[in-house]
């Protein structure tokens, strides 16, 4: 760990015990106000341990189906529907079963609706000494525990020196036939009350987030090393550590945002409980995953919302000297009357351009449509770019990656060059599309069925490595026991639509050494040890599950 990694780290843990202590001040002012009034009587007078068993026997096994929704705690006031601000549509669809009620909107808690969550260990502290003063405070402490595991096609072991094999292009189960603990969180927050709009309001999060899925969330130069120095499989990363505060008489309510918090658009998220499926879609994996920064989001009607945004970049560090750079993005959000259709067009970052740390220019849009009681669909479509990207084919380019991102700091992890279309180039611009929609249905309050169709343009193969299309269909079921359990299997199937560089790369699938079969039978990776050299595979189908144990 280098010295400037020391020290990014050490201001990055001042800001993560900052959030803590406003955790610690808002817990000690709790008083003894006895357990709250949901609870059993005399439930404060039984141990722990002994309330956490009853809690989640209640959340596992409720009397009456369906499980009550984890996020229906209801506001003190001016509510219609509990959780709702009079005026505003219901939520569209439930949670459970899907990872949403209201349709998702990023950087900010959801104005005007209910955004409180708890699970089974806050449900204990309730029933406590002091369980009426915690519930009333808004301080929550949750998370849950996902282990996965895959049977795939491909067999190579993934190669984190060319960031290549295994089912890569394919994500987070990136390593094939195994089972791996993906993550295993731990968030404290207080959420503001956006429902009601007498009075300005604040809230926190710090999301701690430990295991093999920290190689998708963490920012260059915020404990980075763990990757791209130290190779790690499992790793640690404080995924979101902000501020909130909310304005009830700016327009009809303005959400102002202050620190690190996962990427404003996209109907996806690395959490995952925040996910529809297990797997993500290649249009997730390729896309921007945090922001360093402050964020604005503004109520200017029951229909109209707007975001304005100024951070470090995508997946950065403020404090990375060389690397940083302001970045704007500006969001517009329409909701219909009846809330069943949400249009959701998005900058999410302009500003140089040049080629950088994962610093695409990011144009996107999301379309979420209510069909009936039974179905809906969720669509995003994006196109992304970046200037004077050196072309990772041509010796001078390369050598100019390998200056500009150098080991030991950047042994594994490091941003791919483009694959310009004349080879004499020494950098092009860079780009990629894709679009992907979900098809969902809901059987009843415990079971759902998506069907994913994914298309990813690689254009320029900056993104991937391999320069070409790709086609990823993904059908997947989720099961929820109670509200503290889910369950979800997957059939995942995938083609290299086109590969127009294959004799130089390779096709993509199950390829670790980045290079064709007529390369040779093996590959030398930089600490001496080799590979089987398979020259990749256009097609990769994989069967995949997880569970999600909510606390």
């Amino acid at each position: 760990m280098n010295l400037n990694n020391f020290r990014t780290a050490a201001r990055s843990g001042r800001s993560v015990w900052a959030l803590g202590i406003l955790a610690l001040v808002s817990s000690a002012a709790l008083a003894d106000s006895g357990p709250a009034d949901s609870c059993p009587k005399g439930s404060e007078a039984t141990g722990f341990w002994q309330r956490l068993g009853q809690s989640y026997k209640s959340h596992l096994f409720p009397d009456d189906a369906p499980a009550p929704a984890a996020d229906a705690a209801v506001p003190a006031s001016d509510a219609g529907t509990p959780g709702v601000r009079k005026g505003l549509p219901d939520p569209p669809e439930n949670n459970p079963p899907w990872p949403y009620s209201v349709y998702n909107e990023g950087g900010a808690e959801i104005i005007g609706y209910e955004n409180m969550y708890y699970n089974a260990l806050m449900d204990a502290i309730y029933c406590g000494p002091n369980g009426q003063a915690w519930k009333d405070s808004r301080v929550t402490i949750y998370g849950w525990i996902e282990p996965g595991a895959n049977i795939s096609t491909s067999t190579a072991h993934f190669n984190k020196y060319t960031g290549t094999g295994g089912n890569y292009p394919a994500a987070y189960s990136y390593e094939p036939n195994t089972v791996q603990l993906d993550q295993a969180a731990l968030y404290f927050e207080r959420t503001a009350d956006e429902v009601q709009t007498t009075h300005n309001d604040w809230g926190f999060r710090i999301a701690l987030l430990y295991g093999t899925d920290y190689k998708y969330t963490f920012s260059n130069d915020i404990l980075s090393y763990q990757y791209t120095e130290k190779k790690r499989l499992y790793g640690f990363d404080p995924t979101m550590y902000y501020l909130d505060f909310y304005f009830p008489h700016i327009f009809q309510g303005e959400n102002l945002r202050i620190g690190r918090y996962i990427s404003i658009p996209d109907i996806e998220a690395q959490l995952a409980p925040n996910n529809i499926t297990y797997s993500h879609s290649l249009l997730y994996t390729y896309d921007p995953y945090t922001q360093n920064g402050i964020v604005s989001t503004t109520m200017l009607s029951k229909n109209w919302k707007v975001q304005l945004e100024i951070s470090s970049g995508n997946d950065i560090s403020p404090f990375a000297k060389g690397l940083r750079q302001p970045t704007p993005a500006a969001c517009v959000i329409y909701t219909t009357d009846s809330g069943a259709d949400a249009f959701y067009p998005c900058m999410n970052g302009l500003n140089d351009q040049k080629f950088g740390w994962n610093n695409i220019q990011h144009a996107v849009a999301t379309w979420y449509h209510k069909i009936n009681d039974h179905w809906h669909m969720d669509t995003e479509m994006y196109y992304m770019w970046e200037k004077q990207t050196p072309d990772s084919l041509n010796p001078q380019g390369a050598a100019i990656l390998a200056a500009d991102f150098p080991a030991p700091e950047y042994t594994i992890g490091a941003p791919s060059g483009a694959q310009c279309a004349n080879p004499a180039q020494v950098y092009c611009t860079s780009h990629a599309w894709s679009i992907v929609n979900y098809l969902n249905y809901q059987h009843d309050a415990h079971d759902v069925w998506t069907w994913r169709t994914d298309y990813f343009a690689d254009s320029t193969g900056q993104r991937t490595g391999f320069k070409g299309d790709f086609l990823e269909l993904d059908l997947g079921y989720t099961h929820w026991v109670g509200d503290a359990l889910e369950l979800r299997p997957e059939l995942r199937l995938e083609r290299e639509l086109t590969a127009p560089n294959a004799s130089i790369t390779g096709y993509a699938y199950d390829n670790p050494c980045l290079e064709p079969a007529s390369a040779g039978a093996s590959c030398t990776l930089p600490d001496g040890g080799t590979l089987a050299n398979t020259g990749g595979k256009r097609n990769q189908a994989m069967l995949a599950a997880d569970a999600i144990f909510h606390f």
